[in-house]
């Protein structure tokens, strides 16, 4: 694992800085995301819920059980390599979002910061770690994740579109810091989080020669798939 640690050393070096950056501005720009004109409120809670695991995980989940049901039934050569590469597509999917779930929730018990709810009472820098409540689970923010490690997914399969996922997953992050579920540092490290999860997991998948082959530079490329696998 040194070469994918090595290869993803940017994305922890990005994430410590942002977070120790945006650290000492949390309380400033949470308050004022959330005094934004209520138009822009009301847009970012319709597209906030997006950056949920539970329906990432079953509509991955449900692909790849078809994909699995398909690949046994086909009798025939070309069906089969169809039905083989959408279930590398949902297992590379189910794998990323479920991992990252795994590790955001672990790290909202372990850190326990309050929420921007309860800003007034405890500050921005309240921690109680194993407090097991939803109102002490801000850092890093779960939807982040979600959306760092779903749109993440996309930038290692899409790369010539890697901008455009980028976008649309850091659009969710902000929209949880105007809905005043989290601080900036909370989406930050949680975007981070998700999109290092969707990296690893590329190369993961490159060593069983699934989806993605370790290009010369050594990072994970789309192709080369094994179809007797």
């Amino acid at each position: 694992m040194n070469r994918p640690l090595a290869a993803t050393g940017w994305i922890m070096l990005t994430t410590a800085v942002l977070v120790f950056a945006l650290v000492p501005l949390d309380p400033f720009l949470s308050q004022r995301a959330q005094g934004l004109p209520d138009s822009i409120v009301t847009f970012n809670e319709k597209i906030t819920d997006f950056g949920t695991f539970g329906w990432m995980i079953y509509l991955s989940g449900a692909v790849l059980a078809a994909a699995f049901v398909l690949r046994r039934a086909a009798s025939q050569g070309p069906l089969q390599n169809k039905a083989r590469t959408a279930r590398n597509l949902a297992a590379y999917f189910l794998l990323t979002i479920g991992t990252a779930s795994a590790l955001v929730h672990m790290l909202k018990l372990l850190i326990g910061r309050a929420r921007p709810e309860l800003f007034a009472e405890l500050g921005a820098y309240s921690l109680t770690p194993f407090a097991a409540s939803d109102l002490y689970e801000s850092f890093p923010s779960g939807h982040s994740t979600a959306a760092g490690a779903f749109f993440g997914v996309f930038a290692m399969l899409l790369p010539r579109l890697r901008p455009l996922f980028l976008l649309l997953a850091l659009t969710i992050g902000v929209s949880r810091v105007i809905v005043g579920a989290h601080y900036p540092s909370d989406v930050a490290a949680g975007l981070l989080l998700g999109l290092w999860t969707s990296v690893m997991m590329a190369f993961v998948f490159a060593r069983y020669g699934r989806l993605f082959y370790l290009g010369p530079g050594g990072w994970p490329l789309v192709g080369r798939n094994d179809p007797g696998q």
